[in-house]
């Protein structure tokens, strides 16, 4: 199998791989994992996955494994990659699809990075693993920390997770801590709980995550049929997606395994849009959204931990970030259903309220390739979609009423 290193993402230092480590011991940036391309090249063909079923660990070889490792998976990945020639027309574009992560095992792409930490902790010999969320980590935290017997403790800011999420986390048995703070404050909190009280952190910081992550590039290439799109729309939040998709497309071209890259154009939700400030004003550093407010909960992220890794990913792909509005991810969210039979959460729906909003400033190839990513499924949420629909029709048992209702209707 190809080799594996842990290194820093801006000096280059190589880190342990055996121990739990988040950040460069010299210079403090995020680490990440990398893959000798050359020999995974000389070893690796398309043939050797053309057989196996669509999923994360279809990919084993391209993930920090060895053939010793025990796998804990609750079958994550291979999500459908939907054709949306419905929604396509109405935005008068001629190629559209939804990379709909949100048909994952707990709901969201989130458990494509679970199933690879979760992994890892287990191989490191860690008993108690950790969190701060907005909901979808969470969950997905919960669930496959479940299924592998450690202990799971979870940090939210109190009264920003949608119910669906908190559902989830409490019926997987976490012990879930409600913290009277935003995200980022709770995730500081988790960051030096891993020293103080031995947790390991699988926040996207966990450069294991951003591994199982980068798995959707993979899977979007080989649906379509050793294609690459030319542009990818991509919610933001803490940052690690976007970063993921990078890496996945990245690593496929430089194996050769489809030719070229997509351009990444990251979204962001005008209340919590740090890194599209950045963006905006020309800006080298981040500037944090003290107080982040958006009706999609999974991104009202202030503060993004991979905030360098995300600008590096986007640039690199020579894409930008930019922000819609509530009322726009709200209508995007509609759009998805009533078109196309998809129900995403609002996080999930930034990518198209992007897109929609490129077509109407004239910023998009009408007839390029174009797939949107959706993170997460509608039901995580559902106080948000039954506000923005009418109360059901109610009538007597009555054939004659129900004639009447539809006449009317």
């Amino acid at each position: 199998m190809p080799t594996f290193e842990m290194k820093c993402m801006e000096c280059g230092r190589v880190h342990d791989m055996s121990r739990p480590a988040y950040a460069c011991s010299s210079c403090g940036n995020l680490l990440e994992i990398s893959v000798d391309i050359d020999a995974a090249r000389e070893r690796l063909s398309k043939t050797n996955f053309a057989s196996r079923r669509l999923s994360v660990w279809k990919y084993r070889e391209l993930l920090p494994v060895t053939e010793n490792t025990r796998i804990y998976t609750r079958g994550e990945g291979g999500t459908p990659l939907v054709r949306c020639d419905r929604l396509a027309n109405h935005l008068g574009l001629s190629h559209l699809w939804l990379k709909f992560d949100g048909t994952n095992p707990t709901g969201s792409f989130k458990d494509r990075g679970m199933t690879m930490g979760i992994t890892k902790a287990k191989e490191l010999g860690m008993n108690v693993v950790t969190c701060a969320s907005t909901g979808n980590t969470s969950a997905s935290l919960a669930a496959y920390a479940g299924h592998a017997g450690v202990k799971c403790v979870v940090l939210i800011p109190e009264g920003k997770v949608a119910l669906g999420k908190l559902a989830q986390a409490m019926m997987h048995g976490a012990t879930v801590v409600s913290v009277r703070g935003n995200f980022d404050q709770a995730l500081d909190m988790v960051m030096r709980s891993s020293d103080s009280l031995g947790m390991y952190v699988l926040n996207s910081v966990n450069p294991f995550r951003i591994e199982g992550q980068k798995t959707a590039a993979f899977e979007i290439c080989d649906q379509l049929e050793g294609a690459c799109p030319d542009t990818l729309y991509v919610p933001v939040g803490n940052g690690g997606n976007s970063s993921a998709y990078w890496k996945g497309f990245k690593e496929y071209e430089e194996l050769d395994f489809v030719a070229g890259h997509p351009e990444i154009r990251g979204v962001q939700a005008v209340g919590s849009a740090p890194i599209a400030e950045m963006f905006a004003k020309g800006r080298d550093t981040m500037v944090p959204v003290q107080n982040p407010e958006t009706v999609a909960t999974a991104i009202r992220i202030g503060n993004p931990a991979n905030w360098k890794k995300t600008i590096r990913a986007i640039k690199e792909s020579e894409g930008t970030a930019f922000t819609v509005a509530d009322d726009e991810i709200l209508a995007a969210q509609r759009l998805m259903a009533t078109l196309e039979g998809v129900f995403p959460e609002p996080a999930g729906a930034a990518a198209v309220a992007g897109l929609a909003k490129d077509v109407a400033r004239g910023l998009i190839d009408r007839s390029s390739k174009i797939v949107c990513v959706s993170t997460g499924h509608g039901l995580k949420d559902p106080d948000t979609a039954i506000k923005q629909c009418s109360r059901p029709h109610v009538i007597d048992a009555d054939m004659k009423a129900l004639e009447k209702l539809l006449e009317d209707a």
